[in-house]
């Protein structure tokens, strides 16, 4: 099915616009038209199904579900949510109090603030269809393991007083979203608004994604990712976490960047250092996050997770 977008980006690239097919600009409007319609089609079909499905899952039964359970257990639980949860930083920041403020621990909310804008199931099958299924399960079993991690070692260093104290003193909201009485009209409505409003916060980003990707694709010759950033380059990983701190992006948005640089020979763990940290440890994200983090916080966190993903890179890169 996925082939109708090949032929289409054939049809724009090729007929309609009439470039020289053996040029770069050719190569490089067509993986746009590609990726554009494809990433948008499969976005607003996944988001529409897992809208639906999760119109049966609250912020508050979240809060529930974490609350209350043994460490261990409370750890992979908040990853595991925040995988499967469509949240931005800027949205996880009224959960992140609402657990907090339910007595939940700082180092499982922390599991789930860093797992999940990093990761999300959506993203998981773009990056199987655009870029194969085995970096998706590397890209998702590695962002789940660096929450849990995380977590742990924050509670472990007992770090609650880095965390403002007002996020303390926020009373715990003690209503339930009444699932059980949306009818099923109501429930694909629900899909409906929350696909359009992710649709809004992340087009932007996709469209910029694609447009690097382009260029890279259509431009960047393969020899130059091979001799300054290939498995050689002994400094290409802490590099690639480096470059991407000033940039920011939704994880949908850096699916194209990330098959365009695994494309021309950049090695899997540097592609995947390069998009966990474009996506985790920005100064965008981190701006976000300081309003609800003091600045030692902030720092602690930015260095755990630079490191970890460079662990993450130079790992996968022997591995692979």
């Amino acid at each position: 099915m996925l082939e109708l977008f090949t032929k289409l980006a054939d049809f724009v690239t090729y007929d309609a616009l009439n470039i020289d097919p053996v040029s770069h600009l050719a190569e490089a409007v067509h993986f746009f038209v590609e990726d554009t319609t494809k990433i948008f089609f499969l976005l607003t079909a996944l988001m529409l199904i897992v809208g639906f499905l999760r119109s049966w899952i609250s912020p508050e039964k979240v809060r529930n579900w974490l609350d209350g359970k043994s460490k261990i257990l409370a750890y992979f639980l908040a990853v595991v949510l925040g995988a499967i949860t469509p949240f931005c930083s800027c949205s996880s920041i009224p959960l992140f109090i609402a657990f907090l403020s339910s007595g939940i621990p700082l180092g499982v909310t922390m599991a789930f603030l860093i797992t999940s804008p990093m990761v999300n199931e959506v993203a998981a099958i773009l990056f199987g269809e655009t870029i194969g299924w085995h970096f998706t399960f590397a890209y998702v079993a590695t962002g789940m393991l660096t929450g849990m991690v995380g977590g742990m070692l924050i509670d472990l260093l007992k770090l609650e007083k880095w965390v403002e104290p007002f996020v303390f003193e926020v009373k715990a909201p003690t209503q339930d979203l009444d699932e059980p009485k949306l009818t099923i009209k109501k429930r694909l409505r629900h899909a409906w608004d929350e696909t359009a409003d992710i649709l809004k916060r992340v087009w932007i980003y996709v469209l910029l994604g694609v447009g690097v990707g382009a260029g890279i694709h259509g431009f960047v010759p393969q020899e130059w990712f091979i001799t300054h950033a290939g498995a050689d380059n002994l400094f290409a990983v802490p590099v690639a976490v480096l470059m991407a701190v000033p940039l920011y992006s939704n994880v949908t948005g850096v699916i194209p960047v990330a098959e365009v640089l695994i494309a021309k020979g950049l090695p899997v763990g540097t592609t995947l250092a390069f998009i966990m940290s474009t996506v985790a440890i920005s100064l965008p994200e981190l701006v976000i996050l300081r309003k609800v983090l003091k600045l030692k916080m902030l720092a602690f966190f930015v260095a755990y997770l630079a490191l970890a993903f460079i662990v993450v890179g130079y790992g996968f890169n022997w591995l692979f």
